[in-house]
């Protein structure tokens, strides 16, 4: 993740590195001083995603960052993936490294879960999350060993297409998937021009390889996380879109009441991707919901 101005916006993070011992993780700051608020982003996908989101809050009383976590270890999908475990230690010892004391959560799927971990149980003693669409399974998926090709997220994504031949190319294919045909303009723009890069002949290629993504799928399996909530003593979020597809298997109403402190609310006319769909929105539930935890 090299440094480089970003034209979509007149606030540009920095691109730094953090070690943790065992790993390097990249990251987005924004700011250096003021209250931590670190964000954390889907599977496959990346922390400039949370940029039109990150510089509108990337002011006092916060200091913002975003790390990466998507080749930061090596893993294997056909050997059992990366453990979220894994990558909730990875967190909290980056959030050590970095000294954020009593940080601010905002995860996002697979990141919004990670989060859940890493509070409970590396006791980072957050003052206040917010958990978009985290992923927790009906319980008896963590009892259950598959394969790659049994799994419904990890068989698609290691089939992804990953090449295209210019930027034009790439997102006239994006918009023609339902995935992503309502993100946010911006959005949309910013996963093209930090979520590929230029590979192998010029084409454009996922910086999140297919095979790391479903590396990162099959992870989510290996920790149920339904205990952990109840570890968790700071206000909790829990965002679910009214149309996301994963209603259909996860009780996002009922994660909500796992959490001591936890607050429920639907989005109306967005998605799984919530972030991507309505960056705006996000924002004010954000803002507003952390500066009740902060009076």
């Amino acid at each position: 993740m090299e440094t480089q101005e970003i034209p979509l916006s007149n606030i540009a993070p920095q691109a730094l590195v953090q070690h943790i011992g065992e790993a390097d993780i990249p990251y987005l700051a924004y700011g250096s001083d003021g209250l931590p608020l670190v964000f954390l982003h889907a599977t496959g996908f990346l922390p400039w995603l949370w940029h039109p989101i990150a510089r509108e809050l990337a002011t006092p009383p916060y200091r913002v960052m975003a790390p990466y976590f998507c080749d930061h270890r090596k893993a294997d999908p056909a050997d059992g993936g990366l453990g979220w475990q894994i990558l909730a230690h990875d967190f909290a010892l980056f959030c050590r490294a970095l000294r954020l004391d009593r940080p601010f959560l905002v995860g996002h799927s697979m990141g919004a879960t990670v989060l859940t971990l890493a509070n409970a149980l590396f006791h980072l003693n957050a003052r206040g999350m917010v958990l978009i669409e985290p992923i927790f399974l009906p319980e008896d998926f963590y009892k259950t060993e598959i394969g790659v090709e049994q799994h419904p997220l990890a068989s698609k994504t290691i089939r992804r297409l990953n090449s295209w031949a210019n930027r034009e190319e790439a997102l006239s294919y994006l918009r023609s998937r339902s995935l992503f045909k309502n993100w946010d303009t911006e959005m949309l723009d910013l996963y093209v021009q930090y979520g590929m890069t230029s590979g192998d002949g010029g084409n454009l290629q996922l910086t999140c390889s297919p095979e790391r993504e479903a590396a990162l799928f099959m992870g989510g399996m290996q920790h149920d996380p339904w205990p952990e909530p109840a570890k968790t003593t700071c206000p909790v979020l829990v965002l679910e879109g009214e149309i996301s597809e994963n209603r259909a298997f996860i009780d996002l109403k009922r994660v909500a009441s796992c959490f001591p402190r936890g607050a429920y609310r639907l989005v109306e006319g967005a998605g799984h991707l919530i972030p991507m769909e309505q960056p705006r929105e996000v924002t004010e539930m954000i803002r507003g919901f952390f500066g009740e935890c902060e009076a």
